[in-house]
Parts: structure tokens; C-alpha cells; sequence
């Protein structure tokens, strides 16, 4: 029914404005597209739709038939989708990975539509380092994650933005003589790393890396014990446990901010689950 109606619209636009280059042009197919889909119309029904003159386009008589039929043909099919009840016709689990700090920062909103129109839906979350979500993803071990986005995506994957947070450096409060030269504590990898090397070496001065743990969390533990200076993004420090253990530093250039997005596999787009929560998210 899709393709049936992909066709009859691009009728309907060529049958009003008898022009097959604004009618590509508007409807973003190729005029080679426009042309197959008259011509399988006018194979299926066998009459002409148009004709073709010097003088340009315009309908037959079996063209302004098949307008008449075309339009009340789509106006039926709205009108079944929208008395259609609004239950659940979405059933199955939706496998979701995220940070501790994203499920208590992110997920109740951003989930929350989602949650809404499709309530028999079961929500399977998941939990662990944010430089394994987009791994996790890309292995099969999920259908959706929320996690920090690199500079430049896998391939396979898609990502939209969510959110942006400031890399902040921090320390711990009782810390003599805390400097921006190091030792370091940073994430062993992920974006946040990534994002922490190219600032230290725009800054001409990389500081010896003191402890390389695999969560935000244990990262922030490790400076409140004094192990050194850590990069890390402002959401996390804003909700750790350990935060008033930890003071800010100063830095001039800042770390670049960091966006933080939805990301799913490109070819799941076309599963009905993720592409319905993919949907939701579209004006976050």
C-alpha cells in the first residue's frame, strides 16, 4: 500500500501541475522515477493518463477519471488510519544501553513519548561504560543506545543529538598545588578520551597519564582520591556522588563540548520498534 500510494500522489502533482520537471523537482524523484511510475499507472490501468504535446502535458479523459478515483482512493486510506484505535500496535522489547547518569538524566524524558504511545512495548535497559555503548550497539547487543558521539560515527551507525555538555577538568577540593599539567585521569577510551587527547595536544603540553579507568564514575572517584587532574563531562560531575569532594579547573582553551545522542544501527531504521522510537526523538 505504501508503494501504492507513493504512486498516486506523484499523479495527483503531475495531474495538477502538468509538469514533469516541477513535479520531480517538488516531490524529490528523479524525472527518470516520474516517467516509470506514469507509465507502470497508465500499463496497470491500460489507457494513457496524459498527453504529451508541443504544447506540454495535460490529462485524458481516463486521466481525469483516474484523478477523481486517486484522490478518494487516499482520502479512504487516511480516514482508516486515523479511526484506527490508538492501542498498542507496537508489541516486543526495545534493548536500550546507557550510562548510570544518562538513566537518571536522559532516559525518563527522552523515552517518555515512546513509553506513551506504545505502552505494551517492554523496555530492556541496560547498563555499563559509556565507552562500550557504541561497541555494544554495533555487536547486536543492543537496538539503541545513548552515548557520547565521536567525532565520526561507524558506518553502520546513525546518531542524533540529544544533549551537549561541557568537558570540564576537575580535581580533588584538598589537593595541593592542582594544575593543569598533570598527571591526568582519563578514560581509557570512548569519545571522551578522544576529545580530552586533542586538547591536550592543542595545548603543546600531553602531562603524563596517572590512571586510565573505564567508567565517568571510577574516573571520578580516582580524582577525589587526589590520583591526579580529570576530564570529564559536566553531566556526570553534576550527579556523582563524590562532587563536592571535586572542584572545577579553569582552562583557556576549554575542552571542546560534547554531545551526547541517540544512536542505532542505520539498517534498524527499518524495524518498526526502533524506527517508531526514532521517530519520537526527531525534535529533541
Amino acid at each position: 500500500m505504501l508503494d501504492d500510494q507513493r504512486g498516486l500522489r506523484l499523479f495527483l502533482h503531475l495531474a495538477q501541475s502538468l509538469n514533469f520537471g516541477r513535479t520531480s523537482l517538488d516531490c524529490h524523484v528523479s524525472p527518470a522515477t516520474l516517467t516509470r511510475t506514469v507509465q507502470r499507472l497508465e500499463t496497470e490501468l491500460g489507457h494513457r493518463l496524459f498527453d504529451r504535446g508541443p504544447r506540454g502535458v495535460s490529462l485524458t479523459a481516463e486521466g481525469r477519471r483516474f484523478r477523481e478515483y486517486a484522490v478518494q482512493a487516499l482520502e479512504l486510506w487516511q480516514a482508516y488510519r486515523d479511526e484506527r484505535p490508538d492501542p498498542a500496535d507496537l508489541t516486543g522489547r526495545l534493548t536500550v544501553f546507557a550510562t548510570v547518569t544518562a538513566c537518571q538524566t536522559l532516559l525518563p524524558d527522552l523515552l517518555a513519548p515512546f513509553r506513551t504511545a506504545h505502552p505494551q512495548v517492554r523496555l530492556d535497559l541496560r547498563t555499563g561504560d559509556a565507552a562500550a555503548a557504541l561497541a555494544r550497539l554495533d555487536e547486536g547487543e543492543a537496538d539503541v543506545a545513548v552515548a557520547g558521539i565521536p567525532a565520526r560515527l561507524p558506518g553502520p551507525l546513525v546518531g542524533r543529538t540529544v544533549t551537549v555538555t561541557d568537558l570540564v577538568l576537575v580535581t580533588a577540593c584538598d589537593r595541593p598545588d592542582p594544575g593543569l599539567d598533570g598527571p591526568f585521569v582519563l578514560p581509557q577510551r570512548g569519545p571522551v578520551r578522544e576529545a580530552a587527547d586533542r586538547w591536550l595536544r592543542a595545548r603543546g603540553r600531553p602531562g603524563a597519564v596517572a590512571c586510565e579507568p573505564d567508567g565517568h564514575e571510577a574516573l571520578l572517584a580516582l580524582v577525589a582520591l587526589g590520583c591526579g587532574t580529570g576530564v570529564v563531562p559536566r553531566l556526570v560531575l553534576e550527579h556523582s556522588a563524590v562532587r563536592d569532594r571535586i572542584a572545577v579547573l579553569p582552562a583557556d582553551p576549554a575542552p571542546e563540548p560534547f554531545p551526547i545522542g541517540l544512536c542505532v544501527r542505520r539498517s534498524d531504521l527499518r524495524r518498526p520498534l526502533v524506527a517508531a522510537l526514532w521517530s519520537l526523538t526527531a525534535h529533541w
